[in-house]
């Protein structure tokens, strides 16, 4: 098909990437969507999106809206007689009336291994309930939230990836899978594979509370829940009521358990490669701190401006 007419959605850096995939293939957007620009950094500012940054330096006209409530905003993109539409993590729920306009309809990347963690926050959730694998799903979009069938999928192996680092692959793998059936999308040259509800999981919207450690859980679980919210919301402790900020750790010991002197969150030994605190079961070291105010430092080079910060024996709350 000769210069199909596409309307990318997305917001987040996630999304651009793919914006990004798209343009270097010379598959230009006739308009992309994304959020209204929210204020950020200390000085409030109003900034733009990722995926709005990336189609300004390429002077592709960016549309937008609060939302799709309105008809008028309906009727907008009516009247650029889309032929597809692309949605990667745009954050606003599309109605009905917006998924039929296209000629071949809405496909949408998914940064999960569908029907797994249909929702907003696919990554982190799969290392946080240790998922062995995860991946990027293609899509077609329905009324459902994740819920459309499947047109292509690849995996990956989790290992000891944090969240940053899985985005990341994640993001180079959904650009590549896009790619690979963007044809065939416009030529209605695919076929589908319906999910099974059955299957279902649902990946719930990050809270900064939930990064509260609770050393009462065992040593795997607080490494996978560390990892799987670095860089966002990370996960922190207190120490004589002072905030820590915890974005790197691992595991010492699988199987020791807490006693009336070692309760958990107790520091257990202190060394140049971390603190090794008591937890619920297992025992965890804790590798990389940030101090209120100040950078994220590894446990010897914060040791050497805070010699007397962290003393064996003191407990983590």
């Amino acid at each position: 098909m000769p210069n199909p007419r596409i309307i990318f959605a997305g917001t987040p850096e996630f999304a651009a990437r793919h914006l990004q995939a798209l343009i270097d293939a010379d598959i230009i957007p006739i308009a992309v969507y994304t959020q209204p620009d929210r204020r950020a950094g200390r000085g409030k500012k109003l900034m733009p999106s990722a995926v709005k940054s990336v189609a300004e330096r390429y002077e592709i006209p960016v549309i937008q809206p609060q939302n799709f409530k309105l008809e008028q905003d309906c009727l907008d993109i009516a009247a650029l007689q889309p032929d597809l539409m692309i949605v990667v993590a745009y954050g606003l729920i599309l109605p009905e009336v917006i998924l039929s306009t296209p000629r071949f309809g809405c496909i949408n990347v998914h940064a999960s291994l569908l029907p797994r963690w249909r929702g907003a926050a696919p990554i982190q959730r799969a290392i946080e309930k240790g998922d062995k694998s995860s991946g990027v799903s293609l899509m077609q979009m329905e009324k459902g939230l994740d819920t459309g069938p499947v047109i292509d999928c690849a995996d990956i192996e989790i290992g000891n990836m944090n969240a940053a680092q899985l985005h990341d692959k994640l993001a180079q793998m959904g650009a590549s899978l896009l790619i690979k059936n963007i044809q065939r999308c416009l030529d209605s040259d695919i076929k589908t594979c319906p999910q099974s509800n059955e299957d279902a999981t649902y990946a719930q919207k990050l809270l900064k509370k939930e990064g509260q450690i609770d050393w009462m859980l065992e040593a795997s679980d607080l490494e996978r829940k560390i990892r799987a919210f670095n860089p966002y919301p990370v996960c922190f402790t207190y120490l004589s009521e002072q905030s820590l900020r915890i974005w790197c750790s691992s595991i010492k010991d699988l199987n020791s358990l807490p006693d009336n002197n070692h309760p958990p969150g107790t520091i257990m030994e202190i060394t140049s490669d971390g603190i090794e605190v008591q937890t619920g079961k297992g025992r965890l070291i804790v590798e990389q701190i940030q101090l209120p105010g100040k950078k994220a430092l590894n446990i010897a080079d914060l040791l050497r401006g805070h010699p007397n910060k962290f003393v064996k024996g003191m407990q983590f709350l």
